[in-house]
């Protein structure tokens, strides 16, 4: 049984404890194309970055960065975390994507969803009350332009499109379209009536929730068809990576907790982290996988044959971390949870 494992970032921009600055979004966007090379160095699968259009985060155009990494690496997949389609043209989308498939030699994806921020939105001028409408057709005409190079197109929330062709090309034939969701059974219902690869944000409550979507996911894989090999499932959660089990837990309350905030302060159904919360979750039963390696290989390991995973990406960090611990947990993942992750399940 092969597991890919990569890592999921959205390149945060939070005040580091340390200093109780930020780090400027041009430096972070710098950091993050050293951290694509790190993670392809030490043999990770996929490295896959999130679009956000608001001031904790550096990453609004995650493309350019990917383009960026895919001519410093060699093996990496590399993917969105997610591209939000609702906001954004397909047409541009597909070709960008394409370029970085280019540039990799086969090596890019695409990873769409709705997205859990609004800012996006009013910024390229879309009603939020067409949320879900504008995210199903783009996603369609996603696809249609996948298939075929010459595209027909009679759109609503889209522009149509009578025939004309869309370069340039990827390089791969199947090229991967994923959609991730938080969770909603309706959306996994739809991504699996599609046949396409899903991926979960198991980043709150019980991750064992998710069984029973991933369940429902296949099930309906199978009756409708599909090639049940490309229906990949995918998770991310959050977490860190230390050489000492407890460092790695005192240490990413800070960043994790800023995040939270943050997100709270615009969401009414969101409350602050408090220390009891934050110890629940990076806990036995909890979403978040910190801690030493032996510690998060476990963690991994369980979630990956809990949920029947193909892939795990472990999102790191949450909140800012200095640089140079950033990269010493990746150097982790890589070498040491990595590893192990992969032998447990060589013997399966």
């Amino acid at each position: 049984m092969t597991i890919e494992l990569g890592i999921t970032t959205f390149g945060e921009t939070t005040r580091l404890e340390e200093t109780k600055e930020s780090i400027p979004h041009d430096e972070r966007i710098r950091q993050l194309v050293e951290e694509i090379e790190l993670a392809d160095q030490v043999g990770l699968d996929s490295y896959a970055i999130g679009e956000h259009h608001r001031e904790d985060f550096a990453v609004s155009a995650p493309e350019i960065i990917l383009a960026a990494g895919a001519v410093k690496t060699k093996n990496i997949r590399l993917s969105s975390a997610v591209t939000i389609l609702s906001s954004i043209d397909p047409v541009r989308v597909y070709q960008q994507y394409a370029t970085i498939d280019a540039l990799s030699n086969g090596r890019a994806e695409i990873m769409t969803g709705r997205g859990s921020f609004i800012e996006s939105f009013p910024l390229f001028g879309y009603d939020l009350d067409d949320y879900d409408a504008l995210f199903n057709e783009k996603l369609a005409m996603l696809l249609a332009i996948r298939e075929q190079t010459n595209l027909k197109w009679t759109g609503r929330y889209t522009q149509s499109v009578d025939n004309r062709p869309v370069y340039p090309r990827a390089i791969q034939e199947d090229f991967p379209v994923w959609v991730a969701t938080g969770g909603n059974l309706d959306s996994t219902v739809r991504i699996a009536e599609q046949g396409l690869p899903i991926v979960y944000a198991t980043i709150g409550g019980n991750p064992k929730a998710f069984v029973k979507l991933v369940s429902i996911y296949k099930g309906i894989g199978e009756r409708y068809g599909h090639d049940l090999p490309k229906m990949k499932v995918a998770a991310h959660s959050w977490g860190w990576i230390e050489k000492d089990n407890q460092a790695a837990i005192d240490h990413y309350f800070y960043p994790t907790k800023q995040t939270v905030d943050n997100i709270a302060k615009g969401r009414p159904h969101w409350t602050e982290m408090t220390k009891e919360q934050y110890l629940h979750a990076v806990g036995p039963d909890g979403a978040m996988i910190v801690g030493d390696p032996k510690q998060v290989a476990a963690k991994i390991i369980r979630l990956i044959k809990e949920l029947q995973l193909d892939r795990f990406m472990l999102h790191l960090p949450v909140g800012s971390m200095p640089h140079e611990a950033v990269m010493t947990a990746i150097r982790l993942y890589g070498q040491e949870v990595a590893p192990l992750v992969r032998q447990h399940f060589a013997m399966q």
